[in-house]
């Protein structure tokens, strides 16, 4: 029997998706969209890859209103966007939103995130997202933030879960932060009375009784750190972290030390694992979601370079 190449495989499902898609609009929609996707590739490219910060800065400003034209166009809550590799396109498992998140770099201890909530609905409606990462305090405990107080991150997985009878969403993300630290983050998004977006909520438990209301795990940035959803073990799995003395001069650092926490979803309540196995790892987990070395054939969204 014949195998048919991966790569091979992909393209033509990519072509079959698009194709299946493309039967949605008619064609003046699609080309609208195909045209405002371009526009988007080329200035989501500028963005990451250009050395000057005025051109980069210019090129986020300029993608912004584009993306907004683009999702004005009818039924564009289902156009894939498969080309922007730079902007992370998170769809809730219930359909009722997405979320664009992406990254700007300012220098090697500043990045800025940007985003946007856009809802399944016939018309329009949209929830940009502001960074105010940068003025809360305590992020661990902040909840009810507005979308103009976003605790910036890129999203990377979208999980169901209960709060106040109501379902609100577990947010995966990933924040690049400074030259010798790194965060990963675990948000939670619902929807008051109102359907306005917020986030944060007391829900996350850990050890002696407390709860967060998102889990940030900021670590260095030469460690590889998981946090992820397991299916295996039905679990949402993060490494559990020990201080110790930087090599740069950087000062106290975070380092996984080779245990493991976890959350466990039941009936949609979380419940707090202080340590997954009885053996410890002399070698941190690997998260297959998002890779950070750039030499790895893996984008920092987890999808393989060059496809």
């Amino acid at each position: 029997m014949h195998r048919v190449p991966a790569f091979l495989f992909f393209m033509l499902l990519s072509l079959f998706l698009a194709e299946r898609t493309s039967a949605q609009y008619t064609d003046q929609e699609w080309e609208t969209l195909q045209n405002y996707e371009d526009t988007l590739q080329m200035l989501s490219l500028i963005m990451v890859t250009d050395s000057i910060e005025k051109n980069r800065f210019a090129a986020v400003h300029k993608m912004i209103p584009t993306l907004v034209k683009s999702l004005q166009v009818k039924q564009s809550f289902d156009y894939p966007f498969t080309k922007l590799r730079s902007i992370s396109i998170q769809y809730a498992p219930d359909s009722t939103f997405r979320i664009f998140t992406w990254q700007l770099f300012i220098d090697s201890d500043n990045y800025r995130y940007f985003g946007a909530i856009q809802m399944n609905r016939e018309k329009l409606e949209l929830f940009p997202l502001i960074d105010r990462s940068f003025d809360i305090d305590s992020p661990v405990r902040a909840s009810a933030l507005k979308n103009d107080q976003w605790y910036g991150a890129l999203y990377y997985k979208i999980m169901p879960v209960n709060y106040e009878k109501k379902t609100a969403y577990l947010l995966f993300g990933y924040d690049q932060y400074s030259l010798y630290r790194r965060r990963k983050i675990l948000d939670v998004l619902y929807f008051d009375d109102y359907n306005q977006p917020l986030f944060g909520a007391p829900i996350l438990p850990v050890a002696n009784n407390n709860t967060l209301s998102r889990l940030v795990l900021e670590y260095s940035a030469e460690a590889k750190v998981g946090l992820n959803y397991d299916e295996r073990l039905d679990l949402i799995v993060f490494d559990h972290l020990i201080q110790m003395e930087g090599r740069f001069g950087e000062g106290k650092i975070n380092v996984p030390d080779g245990s493991y926490q976890a959350f466990k979803l039941e009936d949609g309540q979380l419940s707090f694992i202080d340590k997954v196995f009885n053996q410890v790892s002399t070698e941190p987990v690997r998260d297959s979601t998002i890779m950070i070395n750039p030499n790895r054939n893996i984008d920092i969204l987890g999808r393989k370079k060059g496809n």
